[in-house]
């Protein structure tokens, strides 16, 4: 801050601000007023008062904010925060929507506010351009303060705090290229195509960045077991350095470097912050946005010049005219289009609307225009800079909620009303059992206990009535289906929780399971139906793939990673079909008592739970086959299962005895440190038992039967080893072959796919012990047929040149893949 001449003023100045800013929150939760317009007529209030004030306070008047400090210090906190809590998985579905509106949409909005303020003004044009992009950067953190206290939907939420992020990034680049144009003092295409490509390098550089960071210290945070001050330190230092490498160092966007690293980290890098530690993360972040919110927009308030402001006032209603009409072309202009495209659903005309007026301006606009240069008419930009931003905190800021209400944006889902009506039912039925606690002893009064009681009865019978009138009104079968299903998936999403923070459940299970079912939640609460996921599926068909694009390579080294990556995959498909078993079976359990505080009818009763026993047996089946397939890997899950048990039995008795005083805090958290590693190396399965001996298996192999145990040995080493996952392609039709499998573990489907209707027909079934691949190989043709795996599969892959080998050198070898072959040439 600049006027302050030593450290202890600077203290000062700090603390009298944050004493200021929570007085000034006081004061806006007592009368409900939008805290952050507040801080800034505050801010306004203390430097007028600065200036007519004793002499005193001149300081105030003196205070001024560095741009460097709103880049460097405050806008990591803001951007991360923001960042690290959005949603990564409504993000994705709506990145059309908020990249359009962040950089086409911004350009756009540059050209059309430079044009009308040109016109209007006696700014030049380019001069005109580099206010249209500072005015363009939305800054809606008043908005989305409201937005959580009204329960806005989540899409409303992810666009408005969406685009904000993303256009920040958009707006600093964009002005940072205009200001080399105002200097230069003209403008030519060469120039305006050297700009797009370095705004292109800068904003993808910066995502690069960010991406890496965000991965790198997720990594990190993996191999922390339950330390605060660790995976906290490591969140503040990618917040900053992920912004100063990329902004300083490789001159990339900082904004979209933490952007990236933001995202990542609270989409999937969340999970691998320790639950113990998630709460202190998230206070932590939460506490460090607001200290930069209030300083910022109290130092908004303090820079405002109302002498120069009042000086520009012929000019002003043209800008924020201008500003009004370009945001208006784009929300209502832009958008509309982008619902046409295919899988991206259409933004309806009451979020536009709310997106049209609540595109706050702040202190992004701010810090750009104090980081100018000296130019013609310069002096014009920070009063008519200061000035847009007023109108939008002070005018849209404090319409919004009016406008949301008229709109029926404030009101909660039928789902959420209905919950909180049972709540306060809840809370009448809890306060009733309580009052025999108050009469037991005989020194509280009878008639206060009585009148109580009668209160909350009366209570009961008004609260009974409104749940009835909205059943009544609002709901149907469908509705009444759709409810039951929610609360279900509430308790499945409760119980996988629970699951994950005793240990039961890895990382990668737990964010795959939750993936679907947290969409399913919000489209049930929010669109009042189940939502068609495809993303799951299709993240499928790219993993296998990926595993064939690693095996077309024929690298050694990759195509063991190939292996691990396959085994990983079955591991985490078991772990996940084994929660979905048990949380099935949770729910089932709970459904009638969940149906019963509900009032669901029976019908709808019983048709999900028809739903949740068909889930529940078929995901038996597939426990069952993994089970006969791979029974060494199932008991050693089972087994580090009940490590876990004990360790947790251990870990609950401790934290008793510490409690209860039993036992000396500090020989308690010893022990507790000791348990939490030994459950840390028990939450991600081994995957060795998933081996199988090369030598049992040949010896199952008619080929190889008649070998003496010397002659397998020998043999053994030529075997490959692959893992397969469920219906991935071992042996494509058509393509040239080049090894042999033996089936070690799970079923294969033979399949031959007809030149007539190009349709895959079912030749027959493989199972453990069972050769295929041969043929190939014997008469060098391509394969005939695909091989399927139905379940996850343990092959292993003898190659031509080793397999002709073999030949050679053991004539009984050759005598029983003749006969083979034959027997298998000869079927129709």
């Amino acid at each position: 801050m600049n006027h302050v001449s030593s450290t202890p003023e600077l203290v000062a100045i700090f603390a009298g601000l944050l004493l200021v800013a929570a007085a000034t929150k006081g004061l806006a939760e007592r009368f409900r007023l939008p805290f952050t317009v507040t801080l800034v007529l505050v801010g306004i209030g203390l430097k007028e008062l600065g200036e007519i004030g004793p002499s005193a306070l001149h300081f105030l008047a003196d205070i001024r904010v560095a741009p460097e400090v709103i880049l460097f210090v405050f806008l990591p906190t803001l951007v991360f925060e923001s960042a690290y809590n959005m949603d990564a998985r409504l993000l994705r579905r709506n990145l059309a929507p908020v990249l359009t509106l962040a950089v086409p949409g911004l350009i756009l909005s540059t050209g059309l506010i430079g044009l009308l303020v040109w016109a209007a003004t006696p700014l030049s044009l380019p001069a005109a351009l580099l206010l249209g992009a500072i005015l363009s950067a939305t800054d809606p953190v008043a908005v989305i303060a409201l937005f959580k206290q009204m329960g806005a939907p989540k899409r409303l939420t992810i666009l408005v705090e969406g685009e904000s992020l993303f256009n920040d990034a958009t707006a600093l680049v964009v002005a940072k290229i205009l200001v080399g144009v105002v200097l230069a003092g003209y403008f030519s295409w060469d120039a305006a195509i050297a700009g797009g490509g370095e705004f292109i390098r800068v904003f993808v550089g910066g995502i690069a960045v960010g991406w890496l960071a965000g991965l790198a210290t997720g990594w990190v945070l993996g191999k922390v077991q339950s330390s605060p001050d660790i995976e906290i330190s490591l969140t503040t230092i990618l917040a900053y350095c992920s912004f100063l490498i990329a902004e300083h160092w490789l001159h990339v966007s900082g904004v979209m470097a933490v952007v990236a690293a933001g995202v990542v980290l609270g989409g999937w890098g969340r999970a691998k912050i320790s639950p113990s530690v998630s709460g202190y993360m998230d206070h932590f972040w939460e506490y460090m946005a607001f200290v930069a919110n209030v300083l910022i927009f109290l130092l908004v308030g303090l820079s405002v010049d109302l002498h120069a402001l009042w000086g520009s006032l012929a000019y002003l209603p043209w800008v924020v005219l201008a500003m009004l009409l370009s945001r208006a072309a784009l929300i209502y202009g832009l958008m509309p289009l982008l619902g046409r495209l295919p899988g991206s659903p259409p933004v309806g005309m009451a979020y536009r609307t709310v997106m049209f007026w609540g595109g706050l301006r702040g202190a992004i606009a701010l810090a750009i225009v104090l980081s100018l240069p000296a130019f013609p008419h310069a002096e014009l930009f920070m009063p008519l800079t200061t000035g847009a931003v007023l109108f939008t905190l002070l005018v849209q800021g404090l319409s919004i909620e009016k406008l949301m209400h008229r709109l029926g944006l404030d009101r909660p889902p039928l789902a959420d009303r209905l919950a909180l009506l049972e709540r306060d039912l809840a809370t009448q039925e809890m306060t009733i059992e309580r009052i025999p606690d108050l009469l037991r002893g005989g020194l509280f009064a009878q008639h206060i206990a009585t009148r109580l009681e009668h209160k909350c009865q009366q209570n009961q019978t008004r609260i009974r009535a409104a749940i009835a009138e909205l059943r009544q009104k609002e709901m149907g079968r469908h509705e009444e289906l759709m409810l039951l299903y929610l609360r279900a998936f509430s308790e499945e999403h409760a119980y996988y929780q629970r699951l994950y923070n005793n240990g039961h459940l890895s990382e990668g299970a737990y964010r795959e399971l939750l993936a679907v079912l947290v969409l399913q939640i919000d489209a049930i609460r929010y669109q009042g139906h189940f939502e068609h996921v495809r993303s799951h599926h299709m993240n499928r068909i790219m993993e296998r793939g990926l595993y064939r694009l690693i095996d077309g390579f024929g690298w050694a080294w990759l195509e063991s990673l190939g292996e691990r990556m396959r085994t990983r995959r079955i591991v985490r498909d078991y772990e996940e079909v084994l929660a979905h078993y048990q949380g099935n079976g949770w729910v089932l359990a709970s459904l009638d008592q969940i149906a019963t505080n509900e009032g669901i009818p029976a019908a709808v009763v019983e048709e999900v739970r028809g739903r949740y026993r068909h889930w529940h047996d078929l995901a038996r089946t597939q426990l069952d086959g993994v089970g006969a397939q791979f029974p060494e890997f199932v008991s050693a899950m089972q087994e580090r299962l009940s490590q876990r048990i004990a360790l947790l039995a251990a870990r609950e008795a401790t934290e008793a005895q510490v409690a209860h005083g039993l036992l000396p805090p500090g020989i308690g958290e010893a022990e507790l440190a000791q348990v939490s590693r030994q459950l840390g190396a028990l939450r991600t399965p081994e995957n060795a038992r998933l081996r199988i001996d090369p030598a049992e298996l040949l010896r199952k192999v008619a080929f190889f039967r008649r070998l003496s145990a010397a002659d397998v040995a020998e043999i053994t080493p030529l075997l490959q080893k692959r893992t397969v996952i469920e219906n991935e392609a071992i042996v494509s039709q058509g393509e040239a072959g080049d090894a042999l499998y033996l089936i070690a573990r799970g079923v294969v489907r033979v399949l031959h796919s007809d030149d007539s209707d190009g349709a895959e027909h079912a030749l027959g079934t493989l199972l453990a012990g069972d050769i295929f691949g041969e043929q190939a190989l014997l008469h060098d043709a391509p394969r005939n047929a695909t091989c399927r795996a139905v379940t996850p599969c343990v092959v292993y892959a003898l190659r031509r040149a080793d397999f002709d080998a073999l030949r050679q050198r053991w004539p009984a070898i050759e005598a029983a893949v003749t006969t083979a072959d034959h027997a298998r040439r000869s079927k129709p």
